[in-house]
């Protein structure tokens, strides 16, 4: 980060369409405990009515 080196390759990378951090991401959201973690946060309501961001929306 230091060196710029890092904001550089994610520049490079948004000409991409962020290729890699797409990969990532679906890559994470696939995980297991991804999974677990939205059924258990769906038999908590009180967890959705207060949650900052709707990823449904977004």
């Amino acid at each position: 980060i230091q060196t710029g080196e890092y904001a550089k390759r994610f520049i490079a990378e948004g000409a991409t369409n962020y290729s890699s951090m797409t990969a990532y991401r679906r890559l994470n959201a696939a995980h297991p405990i991804e999974q677990v973690g939205a059924e258990l946060r769906e038999m908590m309501p009180w967890i959705t009515a207060n949650r900052l961001v709707d990823k449904d929306k977004n």
